[in-house]
Order: structure tokens, then sequence, then C-alpha cells
């Protein structure tokens, strides 16, 4: 799904691409996609599309792994947004497969991109998934996930569970949402699983324990990077978000209170805002001089 922005008369204007979470699709980012071209003042060129085996792309076979979704956003990159600066936001799995992008096509991660914005996600896998729950039962939880998930990809790519979803949805709230919830964001979050295949939510689910890449975020240092996580977030923690900024010195790194896993249909102002920000930050450096930089000139 590709929003271009009107009016764009630069030659290499700015273009935020969106990667929503897993089990979900583009609608994650409806908001952010509505209300950035006023908040930012200037016209921005947005791309949001579906992730390998969610929404409206194409069921997953043997290729639902963080590594195919680099290349993934690679072909995206390569085929929507031939030229010009790019700045990616991805939430949970979005943010990894960033990662993954960042990692397997290093050259073109430090040719094109200019900022990042990294919501409610993880560097190191689910490894500190705790699902709100004690340490014992979270390892439990994880090791239970991981099986039935195993039972899951191997399923195809109905959807038997989308008539089930208003029996799932106060799971669903518990699970993703924080203290304060309204029921337009779990019917929306409902719908969005609903529409998942069942290869695609348990295809997904043995990369995402595999993934580690904290290392790579070396590659996003210098750069405007937002990071956000909710405080109540029980699948990707506050220790998560700690880690990448860790790594990431000069990254923003906004805990919201009270907040969980959803933060774009949560708190859609606050993750507008993070992304106006890294978007004017790389404006700026962009109008930079290469001694203002840093960059030693001749002479």
């Amino acid at each position: 799904m590709v929003h271009p922005a009107e009016g764009v008369n630069s030659k290499r204007p700015l273009t935020v691409v969106f990667l929503h979470g897993w089990t979900l699709d583009n609608r994650l980012w409806r908001q952010q996609i509505a209300d950035l071209p006023d908040r930012l003042g200037v016209p921005v060129q947005m791309v949001a599309f579906d992730l390998r085996g969610h929404g409206r792309s194409s069921a997953t076979r043997d290729n639902a792994t963080l590594e195919q979704l680099g290349d993934d956003l690679a072909a995206v990159i390569e085929q929507l947004v031939p030229r010009g600066p790019i700045v990616l936001a991805g939430h949970s799995l979005g943010g990894m497969a960033i990662m993954e992008y960042a990692h397997r096509h290093a050259a073109a991660f430090a040719r094109r991109v200019v900022g990042v914005v990294l919501v409610s996600t993880s560097a190191e896998g689910s490894s500190r998934t705790s699902y709100g729950l004690s340490p014992r039962l979270a390892r439990v939880m994880r090791v239970l996930e991981v099986q039935g998930a195993g039972l899951l990809a191997r399923s195809g790519a109905w959807r038997p569970h989308r008539r089930l979803m208003p029996l799932l949805a106060p799971g669903v709230r518990w699970l993703v949402f924080g203290h304060r919830v309204d029921t337009s964001w779990v019917a929306l979050t409902a719908s969005m699983v609903g529409n998942a295949p069942l290869c695609a939510i348990g295809g997904f689910r043995p990369s995402v324990d595999l993934h580690h890449r904290v290392e790579t975020l070396a590659a996003m240092r210098g750069l405007p990077v937002a990071v956000l996580v909710g405080s109540a977030d029980r699948l990707t923690p506050p220790a998560c978000a700690e880690t990448i900024a860790q790594e990431l010195p000069d990254a923003t790194l906004e805990v919201l209170d009270e907040a969980g896993h959803m933060l774009p249909i949560e708190r859609p102002d606050v993750v507008t805002d993070a992304i106006v920000s890294v978007l004017r930050r790389a404006a700026r450096a962009r109008q930079r001089t290469p001694r203002q930089r840093g960059v030693k000139t001749a002479g």
C-alpha cells in the first residue's frame, strides 16, 4: 500500500517507510499516515505495506523468516523508492525487519537511510518477553508458544480464528494493551490478527525467538533515532528498548506510562511526534555542510 504525498517538488524528498508488527497489517499506521503531513508542515512521501504473509500480501511457504523480511524491505525500497533519503519506522516484528535489512544490506542501509523510529521492538528476540508473568511462568509460556507455533506453521493459509476473534478479544486486550483501552483499539487489532493466516502466525515465531541483532544497531549510530516502548508492554518490555538505547547513545528513548505493546494505536500522537522529530533532524542533517558534519575537507 503506497501513500505518495502530492506537491512534492524536491528532487529527492524524504520518504517514510512503515513496517507493522507480527500478525498485524498496514492499518496499524493509519493514524500516523493521516496526521503526519499536517504535523510535519511540509509534504512527505509515505509507503506502508503488508509484510510477507500478513494482510493482503501473499501467504508464506518456507520463507517466514526475518532474513526474508529484510530482503523484502530491500526489494520494496528498490521498487517503490529507488531514489532519495528514507526514514524507516518499524513496530515489533517490523523493527526487527529493519535491523535485518541493516545487517543483510549494510551498504544500501548506509546509503539510503537517514533516520529510524523503533516502536515496541527488540534486538534480542523474545528473550525478555514476560507476558506479564513471573520469570518461571514466562519461560514455560515461551516453550508452549513455540511448540504451538510449530503446529500453526504447518496449518496453511486458512484463517479459522477469524470468526473466533470476538471471543478472543479479551485475551488480545490483556496481552497487547496497557491500562487504558478503547474498544475500537481492540476491534482494529482483532481484525488485523483475524486477517493473518495461521502459517504466518506460527511461521515467524521461531525466527523471532532466534533474532539477535544488538551488534547490528551500530549501523544506526550517527542517525536520528527514536525508540519508544510502553511501560506495561508484556511482549517487548522496557528492557528491550533500554538495550537498544544503550547501543545508540544519541537516540531518544521514550517509555510511555501505562501503555502496552500497540503504541501506534494506544499513543498515536506520541508516535507521530517521534516520527516528525526524526524527520526534522534528518532534514537538518542533510542541510549541513561536510565540515559541519565533522568530515574533514581538503585544504
